[in-house]
């Protein structure tokens, strides 16, 4: 993200911008939610960004996959081309996207366990057969 008038700054580099934009304000420390502030006021594209950034992360902790809908005819409504291929994806399969941010239910501790076995089969890819693979799995 190129921010008009701020060159050489590292302190508004895109990475701190972003890290700023995806923490929680109320989580933000004092002085970096100034330097946000700051540069914020300077451009309105990163304004708007962040206002929908933090809108769905809203309806992601919050559960309120119904708002959904609304939340992409903000986004659609601004000029944030990066934001409109994010929003295409989800409504690729926009039903199952809003379940998955209404519903309770989660396989997040499925998946980490399967993170976990790839992790271990990428180690020992080349260095030994399947009944090391298998003792290295049920033993981890």
């Amino acid at each position: 993200m190129h921010i008009p008038g701020r060159t050489g700054n590292p302190a508004t580099a895109p990475r701190p911008v972003t890290g700023w934009i995806l923490t929680h304000p109320d989580t933000l420390p004092g002085n970096e939610r100034l330097k946000l502030k700051s540069v914020l006021a300077g451009c309105p594209e990163p304004e708007a960004l962040t206002g929908h950034v933090r809108a769905f992360g809203k309806i992601l902790t919050q559960l309120q996959g119904c708002r959904l809908p609304h939340w992409i005819e903000a986004v659609r409504a601004d000029d944030l081309p990066s934001l409109h291929t994010f929003v295409n994806g989800l409504e690729r399969d926009l039903a199952a996207v809003t379940a998955g941010l209404t519903l309770p239910w989660s396989s997040g501790v499925v998946e980490g366990h399967v993170n976990r076995i790839k992790m271990i089969k990428r180690q020992m890819y080349g260095r030994a057969g399947f009944g090391l693979l298998r003792k290295r799995v049920l033993l981890a």
